[in-house]
């Protein structure tokens, strides 16, 4: 089915999954939905779906907490005073989220020194001992990110480990990765794991029962992916993980030549018998925010189903996944996880096929910028918000709105619409076009987006809408 066909089969049902996911009567109620697309229904207690470890037996949730994007306080905008990136934390909602996710089954939080501006690991720490369940009750996941030059020493790398212990007020920790292995290529893998004896280290914090299980999250070279495999027999690798969800499938490669198809990346895994822990199964968020077209196909199948609850399904259905990592912000998030995964309903293979070509090629028939929201490019040494100029680029792009031509019948209307929600969304100083090119984020991109250049190409395209002198050939790819 080419593009026309599927427009053309999606629009019949566009109507209908519009008003569905507003919560319209489209030929009878939309159960457990309110009037604004959200779930009602309860959410299931002691039905979610687990996999166990074959290393260890662990009996592991099939939805990971991912505490990477952890939910901030609303700050006194009176304030003269710029509180720390700790204080911009909301400890409190964090808390309560962990918590229930506790109380519904989910048993397997991720962190890293880098994540939430350095702060994820305490907070985590904190939200976990404020739960009151007992340390056994549940698997902390945690990085050595030894990202700098200036970390590449053994002895940097042993001090980012004890920081880790010290900061989630463990003792040992369940899941340690050797974070990001592939970004610099083959030399900084020896850099930063080799060659210093920082992987021989944490080998002996796994003998001593410090590491219970050690593995590594790949990005970038696959040449450091396949090196880490051939050496199974001498590391004996407890896990993995990957970025897998159903556009990466086939086209993580397609859509950058330097990414790896998530198809081989699971293959290889799978022939070694290593389990899975899958990363951006909503490529950052924006397989739950897809164009409408693919919306209304999505809903046809399955209307009272998120669009969400797809990408995690899918993920879950391979059978060598331990658990699918989700950043949940917000508890609308977390209980909508929480029902695909209670219990998880495998797709079928009829499913997976039509999600994997299908769905997927339309998807990436969209100019979007491939951002996941990571952070890991932040913060800018000029204040630019790389992450939100992107998104809001792409929630654009997915929702129709993008001004094509300023011949366009409704040029002056989208033009009107694009620059009054981009000033809203990114304040003005921290815009795309304060970038210099001084290229200290490109390295740090785990998707291998060249943002430099995607950053002048959005401000020039500003610009011309500014002027009024935008021309139908004239996107951003």
């Amino acid at each position: 089915m080419d593009r026309r066909e599927f427009l053309k089969t999606a629009g019949a049902a566009s109507g209908a999954a519009a008003l569905a996911a507003c919560g319209g009567n489209v030929g009878g109620s939309i159960a457990g939905l309110d009037p604004m697309g959200h779930h009602t229904d309860e959410v299931p207690i002691g039905k979610m779906t687990y996999r166990t470890n074959p290393n260890t037996n662990d009996k592991v949730s099939i939805l990971g907490y991912g505490m990477m994007r952890l939910p901030n306080r609303q700050l006194d905008p009176s304030s003269d005073q710029r509180p720390t990136p700790a204080e911009e934390i909301d400890q409190e909602q964090v808390n309560r989220l962990v918590r229930y996710a506790l109380d519904h089954g989910v048993n397997y939080f991720d962190t890293s020194p880098a994540y939430s501006r350095g702060y994820s690991e305490t907070a985590t720490g904190i939200a976990l001992k404020a739960s009151g369940y007992d340390r056994s009750k549940y698997y902390i996941a945690t990085k050595l990110s030894n990202f700098s030059p200036a970390q590449w020493s053994h002895e940097e790398g042993v001090k980012i480990f004890q920081n880790s212990l010290k900061f989630l007020q463990t003792d040992y920790i369940d899941y340690l990765l050797l974070h990001a292995i592939g970004g610099g290529g083959m030399d900084t893998l020896h850099k930063r794991f080799l060659d210093n004896g920082v992987l021989d280290y944490l080998l002996e914090q796994r003998e001593k029962g410090v590491i219970r299980n050690l593995g590594f999250s790949y990005h970038g070279d696959v040449t450091c992916f396949d090196y880490l495999l051939s050496k199974h027999d001498e590391y004996k690798w407890d896990f993995v993980q990957i970025q897998l969800n159903y556009v990466d499938w086939y086209l993580a490669r397609e859509m950058n030549p330097n990414n790896t198809d998530a198809e081989y990346l699971y293959n290889e895994l799978d022939k070694r018998d290593i389990p899975a822990v899958i990363m951006e199964p909503l490529l950052g968020g924006r397989l739950s925010k897809m164009p409408d077209h693919v919306v209304a196909t999505l809903k046809q199948r399955r209307p009272d189903d998120s669009v969400a609850s797809w990408a995690f399904r899918y993920a879950g259905t391979k059978p060598r996944v331990l658990t699918v990592l989700s950043g949940m912000t917000y508890m609308e998030h977390l209980q909508d996880n929480i029902r695909s995964y209670s219990p998880l309903q495998p797709l079928t293979q009829e499913e997976q096929d039509w999600l994997e070509n299908e769905v997927a090629r339309l998807y990436y028939s969209y100019p979007t910028i491939p951002c996941t929201n990571c952070q890991y490019c932040m913060p800018c040494p000029y204040g630019i918000n790389i992450p939100a100029i992107f998104d809001h680029y792409n929630r654009c792009v997915n929702q129709g709105t993008m001004p094509e031509s300023a011949q366009a019948a409704n040029f002056r209307e989208a033009r009107r619409r694009f620059l009054i929600s981009y000033e809203r969304t990114v304040p003005r100083e921290r815009q795309a076009d304060h970038c210099i090119g001084c290229r200290q984020c490109v390295s740090h991109c785990p998707q291998n987006i060249r943002i430099p250049e995607q950053l002048r190409r959005i401000d020039g395209f500003i610009e011309k809408l500014k002027q009024g002198t935008l021309t139908s050939a004239e996107n951003i790819e």
